[in-house]
């Protein structure tokens, strides 16, 4: 529909007053949107009035959804105003922060319900306590614990930069804090979390704000595009991939295969504790249609027995390990499973390991250099 037009049946326009019910806003936000040129009423009815084509009220939805976001109204006028975005990549986008926020929420809960546990049993709760539970350090729950637990692994860096081969040029998605990232190519790192970016070293690559999904670069801007331990947390996982693959001539990732039957068991934490990690994945797209949509090769990467990256497989010969929060709050998988989840998992494998019964059902790891755990690195 033009921009002015009369707009002749009544299903192709809504009055100024309908779209604030439907929405939930005040007419007069309607009114300050169209005056700063936000969203503006393109039609007109054929009384005259103005009104909002389906155009305008797509618009005005991807503005409402930033806008609950958290998004200043300068923020959301270049993100609605860019050209290259689509309905699609506005929906990618909102769904991808809207996980994030989610996860955050499930952090918060977690810090509170910790905080309950320690005053039910009479003990004191510290001024750090306190404002963990009210979300000041809500990140520590999802990725904070980066910095002390979250190390390169040489072993496995190894891998990953003989897959980047003579690349000179290298973006890295999902970057993090950057941990594996080659010193010896121009790196550029894209990374939407800001806590995250907070804390990457001194001397790190630049690192862009942006996300997986709609990387704010021309097509074959880079030899190769590399994402390491980061599909699962996208909002659209495909779309990333196909997105690394748009801008980049060569792509490697490393990421989980739950293709084999059976794949569940393979980790005795999940098999015997916390088979709700199945459910964290169950969205997860396979490890073929990851393959197949940047045309890449599979290769298992084994995590070692003593492996310097405390990603959530990292101490699968160490199981002590895992009744520690710190090591707990550097993986994701925790926070997703809950904390109810968390307590009994942990409590079931304290109990196991204080009995001998874990040592007597998992002997065969005593001897292992290296485990096939599911990592996989995608080599396109």
């Amino acid at each position: 529909m033009a921009s002015g037009g009369i707009v002749g049946a009544v299903e192709d326009h809504w009055t100024v007053g309908r779209v604030a019910e439907l929405a939930h806003v005040s007419v007069r936000t309607l009114h300050h949107y169209d005056e700063i040129g936000l969203v503006r009423p393109s039609g007109r009815t054929a009384a005259g009035y103005r009104a909002y084509s389906a155009d305008d009220v797509e618009r005005l939805r991807e503005v409402l959804g930033y806008r609950r976001l958290g998004f200043g109204l300068r923020e959301i006028a270049e993100l609605v105003g860019d050209p290259s975005a689509d309905a699609v990549a506005h929906l990618r986008r909102l769904r991808g922060l809207l996980l994030e926020r989610r996860a955050r929420t499930d952090a918060m809960v977690a810090a509170i319900d910790r905080e309950l546990d320690v005053r039910a049993k009479g003990l004191k709760v510290t001024p750090e306590e306190q404002l963990e539970a009210l979300g000041a350090r809500l990140y520590d729950e999802i990725g904070g614990a980066y910095t002390t637990t979250r190390r390169t692994e040489p072993r496995i860096a190894a891998r990953i930069w003989d897959a980047l081969g003579d690349a000179r040029t290298v973006l890295n998605v999902g970057a993090g804090t950057g941990s594996y990232e080659p010193a010896d190519r121009e790196v550029t790192a894209v990374e939407p979390s800001a806590v995250m970016r907070k804390q990457r070293p001194a001397g790190a690559a630049p690192c862009v704000a942006a996300a997986a999904e709609r990387l704010p670069f021309a097509d074959g801007s880079f030899d190769v595009a590399m994402a390491v331990s980061t599909v699962h947390h996208w909002g659209d996982p495909m779309a990333g991939l196909r997105e690394m693959r748009r801008v980049a001539r060569r792509v490697v990732v490393l990421t989980f295969d739950t293709d084999e039957p059976g794949w569940q068991d393979r980790f005795w934490l999940t098999r015997d504790y916390l088979p709700e990690f199945a459910t964290v994945l169950a969205e997860f797209p396979s490890l073929a249609g990851m393959a197949e949509a940047i045309g890449a090769r599979a290769e298992p990467v084994p995590v070692p027995w003593d492996c310097a990256d405390g990603l959530f497989e990292a101490y699968w010969r160490r199981p002590e390990a895992y009744l520690a929060e710190h090591v707990r709050r550097a993986a994701s998988v925790w926070t997703k499973v809950g904390p109810e989840v968390e307590r009994r998992a942990v409590r079931s494998l304290g109990d196991d390991l204080g009995s001998g019964r874990w040592a007597e059902r998992n002997s065969d790891l005593a001897g292992l250099e290296a485990a096939d755990l599911g990592l996989r690195l995608l080599i396109a």
